[in-house]
Order: C-alpha cells, then sequence, then structure tokens
C-alpha cells in the first residue's frame, strides 16, 4: 500500500469518526420526532458520504455496507419507510459496526462479515409490501399526499442537468467524468460537453478544469437520485436540474419548444439578448448610446459595477473554500512547546536587558514579550474547542443506559459553546461518562416511582458548562432521589473511612463516596457496584488540577460540579520566593497582597490575620516546603480564593507576574503534595507551581488530626 493512499485511509478514518458521532446525535433528534425530515436528509448524506468516500479510499466493506443503509434511508425520506424505534436502534448498532469495520484489527474478520450480513438482513425485513403507506403518515392523513409527490418515481421521466464544476474541481481530487459515468448507470444519457472555455495551449493551466456539460438524461430514477450523484460537489459547482418530460403528459408536434426557448428556458441566453440578435448583432450597450438612451459613461460605470459584484463574489467563494483546514493534533502539540521555549526565551532576553540596562536593548525586549504574547494568546485560541463536542456523545449513552434500566430519561445540555483547551476535553471523557452513569443509575428512579412520588415519568439530567474566569464549571445535575446521607454514613463506618465519633459536614459526607472502592449498591451490576467509577472521576479531576464539589437533596436530585482549568500549558502566574526558592501562584484565583508583620504573626498563633475586619487563615510556605533559612521581618502575605475559600501564604517576596509555561514534574515527583508541575525562569532556575487546592486539603487534614 503507498504511503499516499495508507494517509489517505486515515484521513477517512479521522473524517469516519466525527461523521458517526454526529450520525448518532443526528438518530436520537429523530427518534423524538419521527417526522423530522431535515433530519432524514442529513442521516441519508452521512451514509452516502460514507459510502463514496469510504470507497474512493479503500474501504470497499464500508462502501458495499454503507449503500444497502443508504437504500433503507431512501424510502424513509420518501415517506415508504417508518423512522420507528426499531429503525432508529438498527441504525445505531450499525454505526457501531461501522466503527468496528474502521479498527485496523477487526477488519475483514469473519466475526465482522457474519455481523455485516446479519445487520443488512435486519435491515431489509424493515422494507414494507409494494403500496403501503407508513403508519405515522396515515395517522397524519398525509399518506395520500406526500406519497402523492412522488407519482414520477418508478416512470420513465427526463431531466435536463447542467453541471458546471469549478475552476479548482482537480484540486479538490474529484473526476467529474466519474459522475457523468455514474449518470450515465441511471438511464439513457446524452452528454454534450462545452468545450469553448479551453484557452490556447500556452495559457491552459492542467490543474484547471475548464470545461462544463448538458445532459439529458432519461431514467426511471426521481429527482433524489440524480441530485446525489452531485451530493460531494454541490455547493462549489452550479448543478441545475429541470424535469422536461413527467413520462406521462402527451404532447402535441407543434407543441414543442423552439430552439430559442429552450436556450433561454436553460439561462443560456436572455429573451431580450435573444430579440436583439434578431433585429442587428449590435450590443446593448453600443444600441442604447446610439439611440441616446444612456450616456457612456453610464454603460462604463454599469459595467464596472456588474464586473465588480462579480469579482468580489468570486474571491469571497475561493476565501469561503479555505476557511477551515484540518490539522494534526501532534503538529498543533509541537507548535505550543515551541511557544512554551519562546516565552521562556523572552523571560531569559528581559532579564539580561534589565541586569544590563540598556535601554535599546530594554525597547527590544518589550517588543519582543508583546509579540510573544500575540503569538501565546493566537496559539491558545487554536487549542480550544467547544464543549459540545464532547456533549454530543453522552446522547447515545443516555439513551441506551436509560433503555437497558428500564427508566426514562433525557439529556439536557447547556452551554455547548463553551470553550476548554483540547487536552482538558480528552481526558474530561471518562469522568463524565462514570458521572452521567451514576446519575441513571443511582439518582434517576424508575417512571413508577417518579409518578408516585409526583414528579414526570421521563427523569432529566442536565449538563452545563461555563466560564468562570480563568476555570471551566462544568455541572451534572439530574432530578432524581439524591444521595442518601445514612447510607453513605453508615457505609464509611463499615469500611473504617471514618470513625464513630468524627463529626462531619454534608458535604464532607457527600465527598466520601469519592473514596477508592466506595459503594453503597447492593449488588455488582453491569453498570455499578463495584466502587471503580466515583474514584476514577477523583483521579482524573486532580490530574487536570481542577477540583470537585457535591450537592445533594433528598427526592431533589444531585449537582456534580468540576471546576478545570481553561489551559493544561501556558498560564498567567505570579511569581513568588520564599529563601532561594521560587513558586508560582495561579494569577486567576490571586485577590491581593498584604504585608505580614514578624509581631503580628506571633499575635495570632493560629495562622490567621485580619484583613479589613475579616479573619483569613493563611500557610507558611517555608514551613509546609521545609525550606532553611530565617524568614524576614516583614513578609508577604499572597490571598488567594479557591472555591469560595479565602486563604492566604506567607512568603518571603513577591516578584511580579509571571508567563508560565507548565513541565510536569516526571514520575519520580509525580506523587509530591502540594505542587502541580514546575516552570522553567529566565535565569534557568525551576519554580514550583502550587496546586491550592491540594494545599488547603493538606492543611485542613493536618489541624482537624
Amino acid at each position: 500500500m503507498s504511503d499516499e493512499l495508507q494517509q489517505l485511509r486515515e484521513t477517512f478514518r479521522l473524517e469516519a469518526s466525527e461523521l458517526l458521532a454526529d450520525l448518532e446525535a443526528t438518530l436520537i433528534e429523530l427518534e423524538k420526532d419521527p417526522g423530522n425530515s431535515e433530519a432524514i436528509s442529513s442521516i441519508f448524506r452521512a451514509f452516502h458520504t460514507l459510502k463514496g468516500s469510504g470507497g474512493m479510499c479503500g474501504f470497499d466493506d464500508i462502501s458495499d455496507f454503507t449503500h444497502q443503509i443508504e437504500t433503507i434511508y431512501d424510502l424513509v425520506r420518501n415517506w415508504k419507510v417508518e423512522a420507528d424505534t426499531q429503525l432508529i436502534d438498527l441504525t445505531l448498532a450499525a454505526s457501531d459496526h461501522i466503527r468496528d469495520m474502521l479498527s485496523p484489527d477487526l477488519a475483514c474478520s469473519e466475526a465482522i462479515e457474519n455481523r455485516t450480513a446479519d445487520i443488512l438482513t435486519l435491515f431489509r425485513k424493515l422494507v414494507p409490501e409494494t403500496g403501503k403507506a407508513p403508519k405515522l403518515l396515515k395517522q397524519a392523513g398525509l399518506a395520500e399526499e406526500i406519497l402523492g409527490t412522488e407519482e414520477y418515481f418508478g416512470k420513465l421521466a427526463t431531466y435536463r442537468i447542467r453541471f458546471h464544476p469549478s475552476a479548482d474541481m482537480f484540486l479538490r481530487g474529484t473526476n467529474p467524468l466519474l459522475l457523468l459515468q455514474e449518470l450515465r448507470g441511471m438511464g439513457d444519457c446524452t452528454i454534450i460537453a462545452h468545450t469553448e472555455k479551453i484557452p490556447e495551449l500556452g495559457c491552459l493551466e492542467p490543474e484547471q478544469c475548464y470545461v462544463y456539460w448538458d445532459i439529458i438524461l432519461s431514467t426511471t430514477k426521481g429527482m433524489h437520485d440524480i441530485q446525489d450523484v452531485f451530493i460531494f460537489v454541490q455547493d462549489e459547482s452550479e448543478v441545475r436540474i429541470d424535469m422536461i418530460d413527467d413520462g406521462e403528459t402527451m404532447l402535441e408536434p407543434e407543441d414543442h419548444q423552439k430552439l430559442g426557448e429552450i436556450l433561454i428556458e436553460k439561462k443560456d441566453i436572455r429573451k431580450e439578448d435573444l430579440e436583439k440578435v434578431l433585429k442587428e448583432r449590435k450590443l446593448l450597450g453600443e444600441i442604447l448610446i446610439e439611440e441616446g438612451l444612456v450616456q457612456p459613461e453610464s454603460i462604463e460605470a454599469a459595467l464596472t459595477e456588474q464586473e465588480r459584484v462579480k469579482q468580489a463574489r468570486e474571491d469571497r467563494q475561493k476565501i469561503d473554500a479555505t476557511m477551515n483546514i484540518r490539522v494534526a493534533s501532534r503538529k498543533l502539540d509541537k507548535l505550543v512547546n515551541l511557544v512554551g521555549e519562546l516565552v521562556t526565551v523572552q523571560a531569559r532576553l528581559s532579564r539580561t536587558a534589565a541586569d544590563r540596562d540598556d535601554q535599546e536593548l530594554l525597547v527590544l525586549s518589550e517588543e519582543v514579550e508583546r509579540l510573544i504574547a500575540e503569538l501565546r494568546e493566537t496559539t491558545m485560541n487554536i487549542r480550544m474547542l467547544p464543549m459540545g463536542s464532547t456533549f454530543g456523545k453522552f446522547k447515545r449513552l443516555v439513551r441506551d443506559l436509560a433503555v437497558g434500566l428500564g427508566k426514562e430519561v433525557e439529556l439536557i445540555t447547556e452551554g455547548a459553546e463553551t470553550e476548554l483547551d483540547k487536552t482538558v476535553i480528552e481526558k474530561l471523557n471518562d469522568p463524565l461518562i462514570h458521572i452521567i452513569r451514576n446519575s441513571i443509575d443511582h439518582g434517576i428512579e424508575l417512571p413508577m416511582v417518579r409518578r408516585d412520588k409526583g414528579k414526570p415519568r421521563k427523569g432529566a439530567i442536565r449538563l452545563s458548562a461555563s466560564h468562570s474566569g480563568a476555570y471551566v464549571k462544568i455541572r451534572v445535575e439530574d432530578d432524581g432521589a439524591g444521595l442518601d446521607r445514612e447510607a453513605i454514613y453508615a457505609k464509611a463506618l463499615q469500611k473504617g473511612l471514618i470513625q464513630p465519633d468524627d463529626e462531619l459536614s454534608e458535604r464532607e459526607i457527600f465527598n466520601l463516596i469519592l473514596a477508592p472502592g466506595f459503594t453503597t449498591a447492593g449488588k455488582v451490576t453491569s453498570v455499578s457496584g463495584r466502587g471503580v467509577g466515583m474514584d476514577v472521576v477523583k483521579k482524573a479531576v486532580e490530574n487536570l488540577r481542577g477540583a470537585i464539589s457535591i450537592d445533594s437533596a433528598a427526592n431533589e436530585g444531585t449537582i456534580i460540579t468540576l471546576s478545570l482549568p481553561l489551559t493544561l500549558a501556558i498560564i498567567e502566574g505570579l511569581l513568588v520566593r520564599v529563601g532561594p526558592d521560587n513558586f508560582v501562584i495561579p494569577l486567576s484565583i490571586v485577590e491581593e497582597c498584604i504585608e505580614l508583620i514578624e509581631h503580628a504573626k506571633e499575635r495570632h498563633g493560629r495562622h490567621l490575620i485580619n484583613v479589613r475586619d475579616r479573619i483569613v487563615p493563611y500557610i507558611r510556605l517555608r514551613e509546609q516546603f521545609m525550606v532553611k533559612g530565617t524568614a524576614p521581618a516583614i513578609q508577604q502575605v499572597v490571598i488567594v480564593n479557591a472555591e469560595g475559600t479565602r486563604v492566604g501564604f506567607a512568603v518571603d517576596s513577591v516578584i511580579g507576574e509571571y508567563q508560565t509555561v507548565i513541565k510536569s514534574l516526571g514520575r519520580f515527583y509525580h506523587d509530591v503534595q502540594g505542587i502541580s508541575g514546575a516552570t522553567i525562569l529566565g535565569d534557568g532556575s525551576v519554580a514550583l507551581i502550587l496546586d491550592v487546592p491540594q494545599l488547603i486539603h493538606l492543611i485542613e487534614v493536618e489541624e482537624y488530626a
């Protein structure tokens, strides 16, 4: 297999995965509204695209498989097959099967081939007997009206087709002759090529398409089938299809159209131009000027306007055609790493300029700093993806899990346009799956139970995302039974997680469900009972330097909130120093900096400080990280707000803001408490990035103990 074909197949796998994800979301919408013609057409186009692209990339098995399903959905959009739950279930199964066919490890195996045959057999059973209208249409009284619009289906109708491809069609990898060949296979076909636009050999561009075609096609196929031939090129090409004979109407010999009338109908010539040519062979502008009806300047202005509008629209079309490009994620990651290195070098340049006290070098350093800041911001924005790309995956999960548990559940999403770093989104998938599974299994009640409680039979899970400073808050809220406080407390006692004399707040009790192996389920099922899910959520969120909170009320539901940083690559930080060591505090949570005088610190005893008549606890970083040396008489306290909790960090000095390129500590330091990463400073030294939520938690545990 050539490298080009291999690359083409990999590209198809990526595009097919995205197409299947969109397909599943559309199928869920169609299940809610079986008469949604737009959704039906979207599903048909998805299978048509998979068929065409799959065949071109060498996935003949996928092309043949999707062709059969495409045929079924052609009947659906022609209102000959009902879009019921059975069809939706089968199509979702087909979507899963196509994913397996895309896998290099599973493709072409005997199990795959057998599964293909089984699914196609089930699809064929959905085809109704001839003449039967779908039940949905009969109930709506639309069967006769809608099926009547397809009266030409099956009759030998004649169509006139104008196919004028874009000049850059060859550059897009499309061969127009294959489209014409497909039309030939549909019936009696006459093709006329227009070659008048082909330039002299010296001016000819081999990669440009100069030819367009008129096709006269007599076929039993319907209009939809002809349109589908051009489905990949219709956006950038001129495709006009007109029925010129319906296969039924009997015309008298003298009723046929004259040559001029045909040209006008095809818009090859205007009626006025035809009449002018019949009278004299002069241009309209010349005639108008000669007659004294219009001044020459007006004609010139009109022609200039015409050409300008035409050129502007052509330019817009070219821009639209190249508006989006696909870039491999590894290339984007490399770009971000290079930008990070630039930020480090820029910090070194700024430090050197300051040490030398060279005014010209300082100005140059500031200009470089500004440009790199813009480059960093642009690069970070490129990495941002809307949360909707992740939210759409969960509709299928909710549907299948609810059906399996005998429950009725609706997933409501909000804030799909909220953007988050692609690395965070990739690592967020599994935690959200576990949370949603738990909400359906443990939270949402059975329909009969909900009815007895006075609730709607169908439960709701609300998945939302919103920005909060340099963080994104993701909430999973259900209207189920809520967490059982007593059951959680009893189970925690049984497992030795707490002691009988421990006094815990309600939130602390709810947080016990995050402990490894913790579960209140009575038995192990395929969905829950092993105590793994929420532990996975906790670890994943901590690895993302985020925080998780749980709120619940009996018979009202549970809210699980994840607070995650916008990016894991470069952040704005506040650089501080303790002895010889440097630390970085995320600037997004910093509120203010105040002085801490030594005698005031001793007077408070329990690490408390009065900030404008409000008592704020603080943490001495020198003691926390066992930094050697004596603290200065006047220290600085950096006040932060972490998840609504105001805490201070006592440091020797505050250096200032710093663009922080986040580096991992490596596996040997992975479990260091209170540190989330490191960064390299301009002088080559290393500064540690504080994990503020974890530090606060550590201090709380120590004081409680």
